[in-house]
């Protein structure tokens, strides 16, 4: 009840959807038959992973969108353009960019759009550091902390 909770308690929500594009399994032998046709990866002896579908996504969507539409609290849901997991990244094992689109026009369908709930888009993968600072400098803004300030690197 992640959703509830935060609908209940009107704090500001800053999320994504990080991960949506893979159910977990046991080991490769606890993967259902009727899966088995299905994009498996096997992330380590005891976790399989199936991609979701399009269609899949588009129900995840449907079903976050109705969560966030009773938070009343701002909120700002990331939507990572260029992948939602490690997987989903070009060339890798679950980069399905389709699949990934019919997620986020299923939020953008459902998501009764505010000035205080958003939907943010960015031409980014999650795990990119840009996608991470994006939703800190929203998250500053947010909590009136203005902009964040960058850390040298090295």
């Amino acid at each position: 009840d992640r959703f509830g909770a935060i609908a209940r308690t009107r704090i500001p929500y800053i999320g994504s959807c990080g991960a949506l594009d893979m159910v977990n399994f046991g080991p490769m032998d606890s993967v259902p038959e009727r899966y088995r046709g299905r994009t498996l990866h096997r992330h380590n002896p005891s976790v399989t992973l199936m991609r979701t579908t399009p269609e899949e996504n588009a129900r995840i969507g449907r079903w976050i969108g109705e969560r966030l539409n009773l938070m009343e609290g701002p909120v700002r849901f990331f939507l990572p353009e260029g992948g939602v997991s490690a997987l989903d990244a070009p060339g890798r094992a679950f980069s399905d960019p389709n699949a990934d689109e019919e997620l986020f026009r299923s939020l953008e369908a459902t998501v009764r759009q505010t000035a205080s709930r958003r939907l943010i888009r960015l031409r980014a993968h999650i795990n990119d550091p840009q996608f991470s600072e994006e939703i800190a400098a929203e998250f500053h803004r947010l909590i009136g902390g203005g902009r964040t300030r960058r850390r040298a690197k090295g």
